[in-house]
């Protein structure tokens, strides 16, 4: 497997985490009771990295030569 290749599947295991999460804590928010504070800081980590993934998913395509791409 290329790191393209790795980089494309953890983004995609990444965002299966960040949908659970923020089902979790919707979940948790019907039961009635309120959770406390540190819940709702618990989906920006698989959203950062997230992003990160993503950014580098977006320019890759801008940065392989050989493949067509005029950026002219």
């Amino acid at each position: 497997m290329t790191f393209s290749m790795w980089i494309r599947q953890i983004h995609r295991w990444l965002s299966v985490a960040f949908a659970t999460v923020v089902l979790g804590i919707f979940i948790a928010l019907g039961m009635g009771k309120p959770p406390t504070v540190w819940v709702y800081y618990v989906p920006l980590f698989p959203l950062a990295l997230l992003m990160l993934t993503g950014s580098y998913m977006f320019v890759l395509p801008y940065t392989r030569s050989g493949r067509g791409v005029d950026l002219r």
